[in-house]
This record gives structure tokens, C-alpha cells and sequence, in this order.
């Protein structure tokens, strides 16, 4: 069973988003990151280029010819999801439950600190935790603050 993780409270999701993919790409571990729209898989496909100065997180949006070789997918509807294999880790930044996700080993679930976003991480959370999902949460507030969860 897919295993889920809230991470909550995100000031900027891009930016968790970078940070949360190149950890997977550190650990070996292929991501498709599931953006909200394709404005927003543009502007993550944008800021992975330049999000660290001295490290890249190799990526690719999923339509690229390149996907089935890329560590980290990007992909803005279901349509756009590969039909090879798919990446052990799904990232969520939309505001619905992203397609297939029980497909996936794990699920990365990132909610913003607005109340819109967070009340649809709420519907999420819940449709997830109905089924049997085991679920995980990090307070990313709390992180900025200094504190780890």
C-alpha cells in the first residue's frame, strides 16, 4: 500500500518542491512531481535549473523525449503521466488527489499555508485516511521556526 506524507504549512511549495526533489534524486529514488497546472510545472521546471547554486537536480517535464531516463518527472495532468514504470515517489502540489497515486510506493502530499490550499489538503487528508492510508506529517512551520518534525 502506498505510503502518504503530509507536508503542510509551505510558504512557497515550489521551493519544497525542489528541496523535496533533490532529496529523492540524492537517494536514488525516481519522483514524478504532479503540479497543479502547467504554469506551475513551467515555473518548477525553471526554478529545479537554477534552485541551487552548486548542485543540480536532474529533471525533465514527462512529455520530454528524455522522461524515461529523468530521475524527476514533471507532469501538470493525468494525460502526461508515463506509461513506462512509474517513479517510486508521487508528489502532489495540486489541490485535488493526483491521478493513479496507489500506483506509487510513496506519496508526497505538499499543502501552502493558505486557507484554499489547506482546506483542500484537508479533503485530501481525509479521503486518504478513509481508505487505510498510513499517514505521515511534517508541519514545515515548525521547520522555519528551527524545530524538525
Amino acid at each position: 500500500m502506498t505510503s502518504i506524507d503530509f507536508y503542510f504549512n509551505a510558504g512557497d511549495k515550489l521551493q519544497v518542491a525542489c528541496r523535496l526533489a533533490a532529496k529523492a534524486a540524492a537517494q536514488k529514488k525516481r519522483l514524478l512531481v504532479f503540479a497543479a497546472d502547467a504554469q506551475s510545472a513551467r515555473a518548477l521546471d525553471r526554478m529545479l535549473w537554477t534552485w541551487q547554486q552548486l548542485s543540480f537536480v536532474p529533471h525533465c517535464l514527462a512529455q520530454d523525449p528524455l522522461a524515461a531516463h529523468a530521475p524527476v518527472l514533471i507532469a501538470a495532468d493525468a494525460a502526461q503521466v508515463p506509461q513506462f514504470s512509474p517513479p517510486e515517489i508521487l508528489m502532489n502540489l495540486g489541490h485535488e488527489c493526483p491521478p493513479l497515486f496507489e500506483r506509487f510506493d510513496r506519496l508526497l502530499e505538499v499543502v501552502g499555508s493558505g486557507e484554499e490550499d489547506r482546506a483542500h489538503g484537508r479533503t485530501r487528508y481525509k479521503f486518504y485516511k478513509e481508505r487505510g492510508y498510513a499517514i505521515g506529517h511534517h508541519d514545515l512551520a515548525g521547520e522555519a521556526a528551527g524545530g524538525r518534525h
